[in-house]
C-alpha cells in the first residue's frame, strides 16, 4: 500500500518520445539550438561574416542574399503564427487553459507588441536596404521619390506583420475556412518556419563569438560580461521562441532549457573568444 501511494505521488517521468509531441515543440527547439550551437552554428556564422564582407565590397549578389535572409526573418514568424494559431488554441482548449492563463508578470512585459514591433522595424530597415539597393540601385539613397514610398510601405507592412504575429495569442472565434489550416500538416509547416527563424537569429547571436575578446581580467569584468550576455541572449532568443513560450512558460524546466540552448555562446564569450576555430572550444 505504501509503495502504491509513493508510486501515485511520484512525478511522471519524461520519456524521450514525448520530446516530439506538439506540446513540447519549445523543448525540442531548445535542444536543437543547443546541439546546433555546439556543432554547426559557428560554421554557418562564418559564412555569414564572409557574406557581410562581400556586401562591403559592393557585391550585388551578396546584397541580394543578405536582403533575402532578412526578408526570411521577417516573413517566417508571421507565416508560422498563421499556420499554427488554430492548433495552438485547440490544444489549450483541450487542456482547459487559455493563452491568458499562462501569462505572468515577466511574460506580460516580454509579450508586449511594442517590443516585437520595434524589432520588426529594424528587420524591415535591413530588408529595404538590402533588397532596395539591389532593385533600384543608388536611386534608393539619392531619390526621395523612391525612398519615401518604400519607407511608408515598409512601415505599413510591419504593422500588418506584427498584427498577424500577435493575433496568434488570441483564440479564433471560428475554425479557419482553409482545410489546410485545420490539418496537422499546417502545424508542422508552421513549426518548420519558426525553427528556421530561430536558426537565423542564432547566426547573428553567434557573431559575438567571433569578436576578439580575451579572458576577463577581473571578477567585476566577468560579472559585467555575464550580465550583458544574459540580457542580449534574452532579447535575441525570446522573439522566435515566444510562440512556444506562450504554452510552456509555467513549466519549471523551460527557463533551464532556454539557458542551456544559449549556454555555448555565453560560455565562449565569458572565457574569451577564438575566431580561429570553427567550434571555438
Amino acid at each position: 500500500m505504501a509503495a502504491d501511494r509513493q508510486s501515485a505521488g511520484a512525478a511522471p517521468k519524461f520519456r524521450f518520445r514525448e520530446l516530439f509531441e506538439e506540446k513540447n515543440r519549445g523543448l525540442l527547439l531548445d535542444v536543437l539550438v543547443f546541439v546546433a550551437n555546439i556543432l554547426v552554428m559557428r560554421f554557418l556564422t562564418r559564412l555569414f561574416i564572409d557574406l557581410f564582407s562581400e556586401v562591403s565590397a559592393e557585391n550585388p549578389l551578396a546584397k541580394l542574399a543578405l536582403g533575402l535572409t532578412f526578408l526570411a526573418m521577417w516573413i517566417l514568424p508571421a507565416a508560422g503564427a498563421v499556420l499554427k494559431r488554430w492548433h495552438f488554441h485547440q490544444r489549450l482548449r483541450a487542456q482547459g487553459k487559455t493563452a491568458e492563463s499562462a501569462e505572468t508578470g515577466l511574460a506580460g512585459c516580454l509579450f508586449n507588441p511594442l517590443f516585437y514591433f520595434c524589432l520588426n522595424l529594424v528587420i524591415t530597415s535591413a530588408v529595404l536596404t538590402g533588397l532596395g539597393e539591389f532593385l533600384f540601385g543608388r536611386r534608393l539613397l539619392n531619390t526621395s521619390a523612391v525612398v519615401v514610398p518604400l519607407i511608408v510601405t515598409g512601415f505599413i507592412l510591419t504593422i500588418v506583420q506584427t498584427f498577424l504575429i500577435y493575433r496568434y495569442f488570441s483564440p479564433p472565434k471560428k475554425p479557419p475556412q482553409s482545410r489546410f489550416l485545420r490539418s496537422p500538416q499546417s502545424e508542422v509547416l508552421g513549426d518548420i518556419c519558426l525553427f528556421l527563424n530561430m536558426m537565423l537569429f542564432q547566426v547573428f547571436w553567434n557573431m559575438l563569438t567571433f569578436a576578439d575578446l580575451g579572458s576577463p581580467s577581473s571578477l567585476l569584468e566577468f560579472g559585467g560580461r555575464l550580465f550583458f550576455l544574459s540580457f542580449i541572449a534574452l532579447l535575441i532568443y525570446f522573439p522566435p521562441r515566444m510562440f512556444y513560450l506562450a504554452e510552456d512558460i509555467n513549466r519549471r524546466r523551460t527557463w533551464l532549457t532556454m539557458l542551456l540552448a544559449n549556454s555555448p555562446v555565453i560560455l565562449r564569450v565569458l572565457i574569451g573568444t577564438s575566431s580561429n576555430t570553427m567550434t571555438g572550444w
